[in-house]
């Protein structure tokens, strides 16, 4: 079995979203999925609760022991996948996440204060030796701010150029309609844009844990980072500034 962690520090990056579209796209590529809720908002069992008894279905862990012995049950239940949505902030159970996933996906808004409060999370993960990669999440319809933000977030660390998940997820209704209706993203509507992401985002996230993706795989990227001062970012080119400005 393998296992996806949702997290970062920050609140409202749209780490339940996510885990909700993930863990229905996997499923519909033929994954058997089970989600695991850490947050105490309990978004997830509210999706649930509208959700039926459809899969994927979610499971609450409220405590960090419990977290383990849950993960080895779906294993020998025969679960390929298990997705485990976080809180916010950095607590026990957090870290217990951290330590249990196979890659950790770190949302953020292409944003520079989504992205400086994404940092202690990644020193966590790189600290447990994970393998981590952002998701520019939230996106705005139009204009460049996605590629921009990962570029700049390139330009701070030069290890984070291939650990920028793609495709990025631009912020659309019908995010929001799903959760409400208690359908993943690529049931609500099948055929639209955010479906279309989606999908893509799950195929690079599986060639991931596969480690058959293109590029360097994150595992790498942790690996270089160790020998790299992460505290002297790079200066950012004039563009860059720009748009970070323009964010804040």
């Amino acid at each position: 079995m393998r296992t996806i962690v949702l997290a970062t520090q920050k609140g409202g990056s749209g780490k339940s979203t996510l885990a909700m579209g993930l863990a229905v796209a996997a499923q519909q590529a033929g994954e058997s999925v089970r989600v695991l809720e850490t947050d105490p908002q309990g978004t997830l069992s509210y999706w649930q609760s509208r959700r039926g008894l459809a899969e994927p279905f979610v499971e609450p862990v409220h405590q960090p022991l419990d977290l383990g012995r849950r993960i080895d049950a779906l294993a020998r239940g025969g679960v390929t996948l298990a997705v485990i949505d976080t809180s916010s902030g950095i607590n026990a159970l957090t870290r217990a996440a951290i330590e249990h996933a196979d890659l950790c996906l770190v949302p953020a808004r292409p944003c520079v204060a989504d992205i400086v409060a994404s940092q202690p999370t990644v020193k966590i993960i790189r600290s447990s030796g994970g393998r981590f990669a952002f998701v520019l999440n939230q996106a705005p319809h139009r204009g460049q701010r996605g590629a921009e933000a990962a570029s700049a977030l390139a330009q701070a660390d030069r290890d984070l150029a291939d650990v920028v998940a793609r495709p990025l997820i631009t912020l659309r209704i019908d995010h929001q309609d799903a959760l409400a209706a208690g359908l993943g993203v690529t049931e609500f509507h099948s055929a639209g844009k955010s479906a279309h992401e989606m999908r893509l985002l799950w195929q690079w996230v599986e060639a991931q844990l596969s480690e058959d993706g293109c590029g360097r795989s994150a595992r790498a990227a942790f690996a270089e980072s160790r020998t790299t001062n992460l505290s002297a970012p790079a200066t950012p080119s004039s563009e860059a500034n720009l748009f970070w400005d323009a964010c804040l």
